[in-house]
């Protein structure tokens, strides 16, 4: 039985979703920083060290957002209270919480022109390696299309318009990836 012929929709299709994931991975990091007001994905990195295993704050607690500059997170059980205000003190964002029985109270102190600067450094490092890996899924996609033909299962001219669309498609997620920068930087400069 022989092969099915490339299918340069299929392949589209694959290289789109996969470029996709790495626009979603950005903005999760993105949501991470922080920025002037409180936001409960701010603590999305935190690892709480529970139940003798290294789990995420949402599997132990409740975050929520108290007030413009405070943050609430509602520990489910009173044994990691103190595990949890441990993790986020730890987790290095800048944070000091206070226990408060089983609930852990988060001020956000005002960010220094100092912090805010390496904020949008870290921004930038984020948006740079999303870029890298848009730039992988572009090589594996070129990879493709030159095995095919090379096998002259595709001709010369629909390789090259195959490997146009390619570039198209990477160029785009590249202007996206740079609105995000742009727009997460406003965002941390502001306030």
């Amino acid at each position: 039985m022989a092969a099915a012929p490339p299918d340069f929709g299929t392949l589209k299709k694959d290289l789109t979703r996969r470029m996709d994931g790495a626009l979603e991975t950005l903005k999760k990091e993105f949501s991470g920083l922080r920025t002037g007001r409180a936001s409960p994905a701010l603590l999305e990195p935190v690892r709480v060290e529970a139940y003798g295993s290294n789990q995420p704050l949402s599997q132990v607690a409740t975050v929520s957002v108290a007030g413009p500059g405070l943050l609430s997170v509602q520990v489910w059980d009173k044994s990691v209270t103190k595990a949890v205000e441990v993790a986020i003190r730890d987790a290095n964002l800048g944070l000091n919480p206070q226990a408060e029985g089983q609930v852990i109270r988060v001020p956000l102190p005002p960010l220094t022109q100092e912090r805010r600067n390496d904020l949008a450094k870290q921004a930038a490092r984020y948006s740079e390696a999303a870029k890298v890996a848009i730039r992988g899924v572009r090589r594996d996609g070129m990879e493709q299309v030159k095995g095919w033909e090379t096998k002259s299962e595709i001709s010369k001219d629909d390789a090259k318009r195959w490997s146009d669309e390619i570039q198209k498609l990477t160029d785009q997620y590249v202007k996206n990836i740079d609105a995000a920068l742009t727009d997460k930087e406003k965002d941390i400069r502001s306030v």
